[in-house]
């Protein structure tokens, strides 16, 4: 049904054809305010930007659906709760077709909402596949639950991020993680998982987290990451884990009944194992991507083509992988859609109302006056607030796109991005290295600041985790533990740097 919906709009607004031949990367434009839109040549980005002026600007008003769907995210399961559970997708595709509608007929910007679709589309596409494919894999661990095992699951979780993202890391692991845990689970258990594997874990490698896969696909080399945040990964996992120690160490077990006290075996079993060929699938198909690759077909749409072929491929392996998924495995993991339904509908709302949001902080910050506030501090701050609250990929490009303006550079050029990264403008590193880890570690604040996120916490409350609200997940997780962490990064790192 997305697919229809956008297709349509494509067909209805504007010129669009499905190029299998090469599409050659010059081709594609790019206006550095724009989240989706890759890597292209200047004249073609000089084209797009007379084409963008032609639109108005966002009203600050048009927010207001976000912060409504916000602060319904927030409030619904604690003040009307029945309401909220029955009514939540249908309030999440209104508030999203309010923005989208005065975006189409009174902005007449189809532009800014084809691609929020098509990101939304990429987004929902591989956590779906990911869900789906990891459901089917059953881990079990016959080990007792100490701090010293939680911490070290954590770790090795939160390596395996940079290898299958965040996404892939936290399917695979949060039912295993939960079961080890069975007679003593709390929500702080679920929290720091988040804090780990569903976020700082993912920060090495652009396979880690979106934002840095979009960072990769504009000419950011592959193993930059690693390269130039591995001591900040390595300080910030560590105090998560020594925070984590501390407070599990306190934790007292629940008695267990007589046939759940035989003696541990402390082995590791798997069955579904077939299912790790599926998501093996899924991670190949993350790079099948016509703004990468001239072969792969894409459905051009205002000079550059829109990846499909890679999302069939994810969808095709959700239901494969379903349709023959081990039901040994799908019953011992408790195995059902509502999760990833509830991701679903909650998320395509954030994805259409977020777009006049992501519009007036990305002309702002690229503006005369923004760019002027512009030092590795300020992208520091300003990336990791918003990227707790926007979805962090698009959040990183524009922000990205402010650095390099202020120095000149141009974020639609593979050749600037690519030199940007290599240092050639004064403090580009520093900066680039401060927009990627603001990016990834602070999508960890809320429960909507990256796409695992919600996810875990729906799976979680699903087996029988009491989790925290909106707020409370913020007010007692976030900003007693992960804040002080990442001010410390932010401390040690960037703060006593030279600007």
């Amino acid at each position: 049904m997305i697919w229809v919906v956008f297709l349509t709009l494509l067909v209805a607004c504007g010129d669009t054809s499905v190029k299998a031949e090469a599409i050659p990367l010059a081709t594609v434009s790019a206006a550095p305010a724009l989240p989706l839109q890759e890597a292209g040549e200047q004249d073609t980005l000089q084209d797009h930007e007379e084409s963008a002026e032609a639109h108005a600007s966002a009203p600050a008003w048009l927010v207001v659906p976000f912060v409504l769907l916000l602060l319904m995210i927030a409030t619904g399961p604690l003040f009307y709760e029945h309401f909220w559970h029955k009514n939540y997708p249908v309030v999440a595709i209104l508030l999203a077709v309010i923005v989208v509608a005065y975006y189409v007929f009174f902005l007449h910007n189809v532009h800014d909402p084809v691609h929020a679709m098509a990101e939304y589309i990429q987004f929902i596409a591989l956590l779906s596949s990911l869900f789906v494919a990891s459901g089917g894999i059953l881990i079990k661990v016959d080990k007792k639950s100490t701090p010293l095992a939680n911490v070290a699951l954590l770790l090795i979780g939160s390596a395996i991020s940079n290898l299958i993202g965040t996404t892939g890391a936290s399917m695979l692991l949060i039912r295993p993680f939960i079961r080890l845990n069975k007679n003593r689970i709390r929500p702080y258990h679920v929290i720091f998982f988040i804090f780990m594997i569903s976020n700082v874990g993912g920060a090495l490698t652009p396979i880690g987290d979106p934002p840095l896969f979009l960072g990769f696909l504009r000419g950011v080399p592959f193993f930059w990451t690693v390269s130039h945040v591995l001591y900040e990964w390595l300080f910030a996992l560590l105090v998560l884990a020594v925070i984590f120690y501390l407070i599990d160490m306190r934790n007292k077990p629940e008695p267990m009944l007589e046939e759940e006290s035989a003696p541990y075996s402390n082995k590791i079993s798997i069955i579904g194992t077939r299912n790790f060929i599926w998501l093996a699938v899924i991670i190949a198909a993350v790079f099948i991507d016509p703004k990468k690759f001239d072969w792969v077909p894409g459905i051009m749409y205002d000079g550059q083509p829109i990846s499909f072929l890679r999302e069939l491929i994810m969808f095709s392996v959700a239901f494969f992988s379903y349709r023959f998924a081990s039901k040994e495995a799908l019953k011992g993991n408790d195995f059902s859609f509502e999760p990833i339904r509830e991701v679903a509908f909650l998320f395509i709302g954030i994805f259409g109302t977020m777009i006049p949001a992501l519009e007036l902080i990305g002309d702002f910050a690229q503006s005369e006056e923004g760019t002027s506030l512009i030092t590795h501090n300020t992208l520091y701050w300003s990336t990791g607030t918003l990227s707790g609250f926007l979805d962090n990929a698009p959040t990183y490009l524009n922000f990205l796109a402010a650095a390099m303006a202020s120095q000149g550079a141009n974020v639609g050029s593979t050749a600037d991005v690519l030199s940007f990264a290599q240092g050639n403008y004064p403090g580009s590193i520093l900066d680039l290295t401060a927009v990627s880890i603001a990016a990834v570690f602070f999508g960890a604040m809320t429960y909507i600041g990256n796409g695992p996120n919600f996810m875990v916490k729906s799976i979680a409350e699903q087996i029988g985790v009491k989790m925290p609200s909106f707020f409370g997940y913020i007010i007692r997780y976030s900003l007693p533990f992960l804040l002080p962490t990442l001010f410390l990064v932010w401390l040690l790192f960037f703060a006593f740097k030279p600007l």
